[in-house]
């Protein structure tokens, strides 16, 4: 493997690299950096984000610049403010060293003034966003005709963003010697294109897999319903105490509801969409480079061309509308070797997307259950229990207390404090779940829990089942787990096959495989939930041909709960009414069935 030093770099550039802790060349630069120094051919070079191409192109350049000749002999195209303001930094820290090397950055969102001001003083590079550049040169004050070297860095990107033809029109200013250089993770046919009408004879460079996402990066799913969706996005960041991510998100619209929701439940995250000024964008954007946001919800206009270290999480709230806008969402984690997690939440219709994006990447997408309650709370506990161990005791303001605190608790010995004291925690993590409804997969195949709220799902279960009915229902905080709970809990770990659970306010009713059907119903009799005694008995089987509404299921249960609990009905057993059986034509049957 070749050094820097072995590169051909002066001594103010090591110098430089050395300070700012490179070791050793990553891939794209032990490529593309030899080629730049001792070839004059044009460069393709395929590399996913975040795998040092700033390096590869920055330093070369840097050293090549004649610092002496006052004229733009360099210029450097990319899609959005944030990135050219990252490359200006990057170039500026490579040239510390290197003597009065010029360098701006132009984009939008700024003073166009300022920015002429700075051209008629002249600069040796140009690192803009093409609609900016293109305002300059129709005013004259970007002057390209000494320019000997262009890149365009992030080209696939420029392209998703519609800067065809600005590019077009700025490489048609420039002069037709010049080489060019062209940087992007993806080999779509516009780029392709590109190539073919700009460059000559360019030497392509594919690091990894042409098209393929970053190597550290695990890919999975959570198949959801679509009104579950921000549940499952609150679990998983519940689940992941240590989260930093970004939550990809398809709309304006979306993407600032969903932020406003996170911020209402406490969470530490915040929007990016075009509909923010540019102001607001930089705030927003300092305040998650410090890590004082957790979540970044975003959109891909808005959050294209973001540098950012260390990115646990990219989540798509939504997968994107191009399948291959996929590979620069995650192409966003899984960083300069460090691993990452690219996840999305889908619905059954999803499945086909996500499918040729499995092709698109080279990597297949695990399913991932959904986190239950119980292992959200351990999961936070425990990172309480970690930061517990760290935290800094000296602090003087403390002292003072502590003789009253130690007085108040000496009866407790070291064992029953601790176990006071992650209680207290545990219970303020367990508010959330404790009574919440658990988050059912459509495709859900548990061994507890076989059925989905699907019309038809019945068709998935296999044996013979029977239906039951429980005075249970969402008023008592009762919904599929805790249902589950309670057969687990009552049947000693045995093996109970459930199916649909169709869950009403007072009251639930569920199916098991007839063979089970006594045996739960004598277990789950006379049992606690909450401190209310449970009833279960089997429901009464509706004759072929007939449908039972919603209101006569009501008094089906008002008359089965004989428990004394029946008396927050308001109503006597006398008074209810016998069933009447209504046909599926509507028309009600003259005979009257009672329970």
């Amino acid at each position: 493997m070749m050094n820097f030093e072995e590169m051909g770099f002066t001594p103010g550039i090591l110098k430089a690299v050395q300070e700012l802790g490179f070791e050793q060349p990553m891939p794209v630069q032990e490529r593309v950096i030899p080629l730049m120094l001792g070839e004059d051919r044009d460069i393709i070079a395929l590399a996913q984000t975040g795998t040092g191409k700033t390096a590869a192109f920055g330093l070369p350049l840097v050293q090549m610049t004649d610092t002496e000749l006052n004229a733009t002999q360099a210029l450097i195209l990319c899609p959005t403010r944030e990135l050219c303001m990252q490359i200006t930094g990057d170039l500026t820290d490579y040239a510390r060293y290197t003597g009065k090397l010029r360098i701006l950055a132009v984009y939008g969102g700024a003073s166009i003034d300022n920015q002429i001001r700075e051209l008629k003083k002249g600069v040796h590079i140009i690192v803009a966003t093409p609609g900016r550049l293109i305002d300059l040169i129709g005013r004259k004050a970007a002057r390209l005709s000494a320019v000997t070297t262009v890149i365009l860095d992030e080209a696939d990107e420029m392209l998703n963003m519609g800067f065809l033809d600005s590019i077009n029109e700025i490489l048609e200013e420039v002069p037709a010697g010049r080489r060019t250089l062209l940087f992007s993770a993806t080999m779509s046919t516009e780029i392709a294109g590109i190539a073919k009408r700009y460059m000559s004879d360019p030497n392509e460079i594919t690091i990894g897999t042409k098209n393929a996402s970053a190597e550290n990066v695990t890919h999975g799913y959570y198949l959801v319903h679509a009104k579950d969706k921000y549940k499952v996005l609150k679990r998983i960041a519940d689940s992941e105490p240590d989260i930093y991510g970004i939550v990809f998100c398809r709309t304006r619209k979306e993407t600032q509801e969903i932020a406003s929701k996170l911020i209402e439940d406490g969470y530490n995250a915040d929007a990016l969409h075009g509909d923010l000024s540019q102001a607001q964008r930089d705030t927003v954007m300092q305040k998650f480079r410090v890590r004082n946001l957790q979540l970044l919800i975003a959109t891909d206009v808005a959050a294209r061309g973001l540098d950012v270290d260390d990115l646990t999480h990219i989540i798509n709230y939504n997968l994107p509308d191009d399948n291959e806008v996929y590979t620069h969402r995650s192409g966003r984690t899984g960083r300069a070797g460090k691993k990452g997690i690219s996840i999305s939440l889908i619905n059954v219709r999803d499945r086909h997307n996500l499918k040729q994006i499995e092709r698109i990447v080279k990597k297949p997408f695990k399913a991932i259950q959904i986190p239950s309650g119980s292992e959200i709370c351990g999961k936070q506990l425990f990172h309480w229990i970690k930061k517990l161990e760290t935290v800094v005791t000296e602090h003087q303001e403390i002292e003072k207390f502590l003789p009253e605190i130690t007085e108040k608790l000496s009866g407790l010995d070291r064992e029953e404090l601790l176990r006071r004291v992650v209680s207290l925690q545990f219970d303020r993590f367990l508010d959330d779940y404790r009574s919440g409804e658990e988050i059912i997969s459509p495709l859900d195949r548990d061994d507890n829990f076989k059925g989905s709220d699907r019309k038809g799902a019945r068709k998935e279960y296999s044996g013979n089942y029977k239906r039951l009915f429980i005075n249970l229902g969402k008023t008592d905080g009762f919904y599929p787990e805790q249902l589950i709970e309670l057969v687990n809990k009552n049947t000693q770990g045995k093996k109970v096959p459930l199916g649909k659970i169709d869950l009403l306010k007072t009251f639930s009713f569920f199916e098991v495989e007839a063979e089970f059907a006594d045996y739960l119903i004598e277990a789950l009799n006379n049992s606690k939930f909450n401190d209310r005694r449970v009833a279960v008995e089997i429901a009464q089987e509706k004759p072929e041909g007939f449908r039972e509404s919603d209101r006569s299921e009501k008094r089906h249960a008002k008359w089965s709960d004989r428990k004394p609990d029946r008396k927050r009905d308001g109503r006597k057993k006398d008074s209810v009414k016998p069933l009447r059986w209504e046909k599926k034509s509507g028309k009600k049957d003259k005979k009257k069935k009672s329970w």
